[in-house]
């Protein structure tokens, strides 16, 4: 049974930090795409980070050098460092997985809040 369970979400005043979790189970998680979506209330879900098999990274402009995405492969877990955080970074953050043979999955999310 495939399984991603984000953590680490909550509240925290603007220029605070937070790092969300997502741990994986049920596939080939090295072998996967990991990224991070979110959902602020009223707004369609959006991407924010990629992190391939290989290492490469990609991230959403309006994140670029606040927010960083990491894996640790001997935890099945992937990982989103949140820097500089902005009242408008306020959603729920989702953890997807993508897998060329195992298809795509998604956590049940993790609730960001940051106040002015």
């Amino acid at each position: 049974q495939v399984q991603l369970v984000e953590s680490g979400g909550g509240l925290v005043q603007a220029g605070g930090s937070l790092r969300l979790s997502c741990a994986a189970s049920g596939f080939p998680f090295s072998r996967s795409t990991m990224n991070w979506y979110r959902q602020a209330p009223g707004k369609q879900r959006e991407w924010v980070a990629t992190i391939t098999s290989a290492g490469y990274t990609n991230y959403e402009d309006s994140v670029k050098g606040r927010f960083t995405i990491t894996t640790e492969n001997a935890k099945n877990t992937v990982y989103l460092q949140m820097n500089s955080l902005k009242p408008e970074d306020t959603a729920v953050y989702y953890c997807h997985a993508n897998n060329p043979t195992w298809g795509y999955y998604w956590g049940q999310g993790t609730q960001v809040t940051v106040s002015s």
